[in-house]
């Protein structure tokens, strides 16, 4: 019996990997694809925005959601358990998309594909990793070396590990394919300076393509046959020596509030709280006064989108719920101040 095969799909906070899967599944071309979604935060606005897509093959029993977590810390007890029900079922699916969470290590999840109970039924099609062309050219992922020769100066006992770069560095050494999305917002020179960047942390084989908004072809991203889990060695993580890991050096919670009379002025009022605080990512729904239709908010890098994206049901209660996503110790007392009211 031939394995199914498995695409993880990786990539930092706010890079687009939501945008990559719902543009996969409307190009499916008949594949039945099952999702297992990770969300970081306790709100799952992903699996929310795929089930938006209007798409007939984004049904509830094929997209699971893994919330409020990292499943690469908890592959035993929620990762594996759940790809077992996905391939055990009478009408398993023909391809698994697994899209983790911004701040989870692929390695992990590639490794899992190895444990006795799937290595025989299903394989890693390719790890693709998703990077945010903006995010990197403004050097997001990068010590400045004199700010750190000066820390290191004044105090030499401080702990300078860049959780983001350490995060961002293991997304790109598991990658077998790149998708440098986002192109849209650099010229020509830009993103090639963006690549010379990517490249220094690539393995020589793995290839770089360009999109916007996630558009890649379903032919680029599925069929790369690249069996992760079986040269695992050849994907190094910083984290290798480490008996476990956390993220403790990153922090979300929940804001709720109520109806928003101005979607753009509340965009404004994110845009600032961004660049006021350490917040790496903002998501979430907002019920906009005197309209039928839900409303998406999307923050990363100081940009803020806002979209309606569908009706509300007349079954769900409507509510506007962010959440939001930053470097631990964030002032969150005046971040809800600023967004709740």
């Amino acid at each position: 019996m031939s394995r199914i095969p498995a695409t993880i799909i990786t990539g930092f906070l706010g890079a687009g990997k939501t945008s990559l899967v719902r543009h996969l599944v409307e190009h499916a071309g008949g594949r039945r694809i099952a999702l297992i979604i990770n969300e970081f935060g306790e709100l799952g606005v992903d699996r929310e925005l795929l089930l938006g897509c209007g798409d007939e093959t984004c049904r509830d029993e094929d997209i699971v959601e893994l919330a409020n977590g990292c499943i690469c810390c908890t592959v035993a007890d929620d990762f594996l358990p759940t790809l077992a029900k996905l391939i055990d079922r009478a009408d398993p699916p023909d391809h698994i998309v697994i899209e983790t969470s911004g701040l989870a290590l692929p390695k992990p999840l590639v490794q899992a594909f190895n444990w006795p109970e799937v290595r025989s039924r299903v394989t890693v099609d390719g790890v693709i990793t998703v990077i945010d062309a903006a995010a990197v050219a403004a050097g997001r992922f990068a010590d400045d070396p004199a700010a750190v020769a000066a820390q290191r100066a004044a105090d030499p006992s401080l702990d300078h590990d860049n959780p983001l770069e350490e995060v961002f560095g293991d997304q790109l050494a598991c990658a077998d394919l790149v998708v440098l999305n986002k192109r849209d917002l650099l010229d020509a020179a830009g993103l090639d300076a963006v690549r010379a960047v990517l490249r220094s942390g690539l393995r020589p084989a793995v290839q770089i393509v360009e999109a916007t908004q996630g558009a890649v072809p379903v032919a680029v991203l599925l069929g790369l046959a690249a069996a992760a889990e079986d040269d695992i060695e050849a994907r190094p993580s910083c984290h290798d020596d480490e008996p476990g890991h956390d993220h403790d050096d990153f922090d979300s919670f929940q804001i709720a509030r109520g109806p928003v009379e101005d979607p753009a002025g509340f965009a404004r009022c994110i845009e600032a709280a961004m660049a006021t605080h350490d917040i790496l990512r903002v998501k979430g729904f907002l019920d906009v006064a005197g309209k039928p239709f839900r409303s998406v908010v999307q923050g990363v890098g100081g940009r803020v989108q806002h979209y309606f994206d569908r009706p509300w049901a007349a079954t769900e209660i409507r509510a506007s719920r962010l959440v939001v996503i930053g470097r631990k110790g964030i002032d969150r007392a005046a971040i809800e101040a600023a967004l709740a009211a």
